[in-house]
């Protein structure tokens, strides 16, 4: 057998049917085997595979025991010459393996070869040839100097900037998307070190095929599409703290003692710096339009009340300083609790959503302000004149957020221009599941590829004029009509527009792509489940914490009615606390 294919897979379905579908077209006249590692999916990957791949060797795992022990479990059993390690959301072109095995049966020096990949967006992904991350190394790319000098051959070791991405060239750490090993090289390497359970394997196993004897090559002459992280998004807190503890395992495994005890020092102390940032970053991202809108609004009630009280009683100071802060707190408290019950801080959030939160705000204001004492009440004037003005800053900021990113906030201004790139035939059905999607678009038309007679290849300049005259946001390709080799040349081509893509598998009821290695994948599918929106898990979560709190007030009328209801009061603070919820779904 020539050739095994083993994907590792942890709830990324829809990438993981699209990239079994490349592999299956790229396998064409090839002696190979697909192995799929499922490690505990909760998203129906392993039924879907059933179905609809039915010669794929499929592996169930009842547990997530790692990405190396779950390849170890289908590199043990599989039989070709040549083993492929392959990230589920990724894309292959069709010519892909065949030039894979063409260059290694000529390079009878080479262990293991990796190839180009580019983004979502059709950007070349740096991490596609890397170096030894060496102790000093590690510190440039650490510390952001690799970022700063993306080209130069010191501080950028880390991913090789010094070397033609578009040149063949030998290189010493592959990435762990796409890994084609030749079967030689692993027995004398050994398997994957299962220490490591995500991230590092692949420098790990890559290091250990060079001490081998073996060489590793980079060969642009294949490209892949890699959506990156579907599973951890790349600038998570989380993605930190599992690369880096990967670093201090190959750092301990391979440096010597001296070395070693630096380069730990050294993580440990990126671990700290990145966590820091990545702390702050989500505090920034998450509050700071709260804090404005709340710091808006307080603006105008200081400024309002002294005005207020110069028109109705002509005299200043008439409330008391105590009562201005204390209420004017609570009022504030309310408008900001109320737009966020309302989804004015969702992302992307709708412009309707800020006037409802101050009009919800307002009225839960003016209900408590009735049931206070009269010697504590404040001007009811002033709460309405607070209002308008909460109602004109918070719109004010929304559409000056809008006017700035479009894609911050969900409105008429801004919908997406949407272009098909296939057949009639094929135009139908992705419209059918862009509408059913619930995704507001316009729809430019569809457009197919000409072939260009004096160059006797497809046209992809007037595919480009076509994107630039109709202003189109995102193209959407057909696989049925158009070869892996073919999209992923268009999105080559056109990356400097910026625009964005998504692929339509043949037969498929989704649409999927990512534009960005922070971010996960976007799907338009027509299974979607708005249960799972955003709006609908906070107000599930206030649903628990509404009926919660009943129960736990109520415990002693319980006590009559129910026989035991200690179960129930503890089962009620366990869902205060959020360990359980009354209602849950599979």
């Amino acid at each position: 057998m020539e050739l095994s294919v083993i994907i590792v897979n942890y709830n990324v379905k829809h990438f993981l049917e699209q990239c079994l579908m490349s592999v299956h077209s790229a396998l064409k006249d090839i002696d190979a085997e697909v192995f799929v590692v499922d490690n505990a999916s909760s998203d129906d990957s392993c039924s879907m595979v059933k179905q609809k791949f039915p010669t794929v060797k499929l592996i169930e795992n009842y547990q997530n025991v790692g990405f190396s022990k779950a390849n170890n479990q289908a590199i043990s059993q599989s039989q070709g010459k040549y083993v492929l390690l392959l990230n589920p959301d990724t894309v292959v072109q069709e010519d892909t393996f065949t030039k894979c095995i063409a260059f290694m049966n000529s390079h009878c020096e080479a262990g293991a070869i990796t190839v180009k990949m580019i983004d979502g967006k059709g950007n070349y992904l740096p991490e596609s040839k890397r170096g030894f991350p060496s102790p000093w190394v590690s510190f440039f790319k650490i510390f952001g100097l690799t970022s700063l000098f993306p080209k130069s051959r010191i501080f950028a070791r880390y991913y090789l900037g010094h070397l033609d991405k578009n040149a063949t060239n030998q290189i010493d750490i592959l990435p762990g998307a796409f890994m084609f090993i030749k079967r030689e090289a692993l027995n004398k390497s050994g398997l994957l070190d299962e220490q490591f359970f995500m991230y590092g394997e692949d420098i790990d196993l890559s290091y250990r095929i060079t001490q081998a004897g073996y060489k590793n090559y980079y060969y642009p002459e294949c490209q892949i599409i890699h959506y990156k992280g579907e599973s951890t998004k790349k600038g998570s807190l989380n993605y930190v703290l599992v690369f880096y503890k990967a670093m201090i395992i190959f750092a301990k495994k391979h440096f010597k003692s001296n070395k070693a005890s630096t380069f730990i020092i050294l993580i440990n102390l990126a671990i700290y710096f990145r966590a820091l940032l990545s702390i702050i970053k989500r505090i920034i991202n998450t509050l700071w339009l709260p804090l404005l809108d709340a710091l808006l609004i307080a603006v105008g009630l200081l400024i309002i009340t002294p005005l207020w009280e110069s028109f109705r009683f002509q005299s200043s100071n008439i409330y008391p300083t105590e009562y201005v802060v204390l209420l004017g707190s609570f009022y504030i408290l309310a408008w900001i609790l109320t737009l966020w019950i309302n989804g004015a801080y969702d992302k992307p959030q709708k412009l309707i959503d800020s006037p409802k939160g101050v009009l919800a705000g307002s009225i839960l204001i003016l209900v408590v302000y009735s049931i206070l004492p009269n010697e504590v009440r404040f001007s009811r004037a002033i709460i309405i004149i607070t209002g308008l003005w909460a109602l004109i800053s918070t719109l004010g900021i929304r559409i000056l957020l809008s006017t700035l990113n479009p894609r911050v906030i969900i409105n008429n201004k801004f919908i997406k221009k949407i272009a098909i790139i296939g057949s009639g035939s094929e135009e139908q059905r992705v419209k059918e599941i862009l509408n059913n999607s619930g995704i507001k678009y316009t729809y430019v038309g569809n457009y197919e590829l000409m072939v260009d007679e004096d160059k006797n290849s497809l046209s992809f300049e007037r595919l480009g004029e076509f994107v630039r005259v109709n202003s189109v946001d995102e193209l959407i390709f057909c696989t049925k009509d158009l070869s892996m080799q073919n999209i992923v040349t268009a999105m080559l081509f056109l990356s400097t527009l910026g625009k964005e893509y998504k692929i339509a598998p043949h037969e498929g009821t989704f649409i999927i792509g990512s534009n960005s290695i922070e971010s996960t994948g976007e799907l338009y599918t027509l299974d979607i489940k708005a249960i799972g929106t955003q709006a609908s898990k906070r107000n599930k979560r206030l649903f628990d914490l509404s009926i919660s709190s009943l129960v736990v007030l109520l415990i002693p009328l319980l006590l009559i009615i129910i026989r035991n209801p200690f179960n129930n009061w503890i089962n009620a603070l366990k869902v205060l606390v959020g360990s359980k919820t009354w209602i849950s779904y599979n």
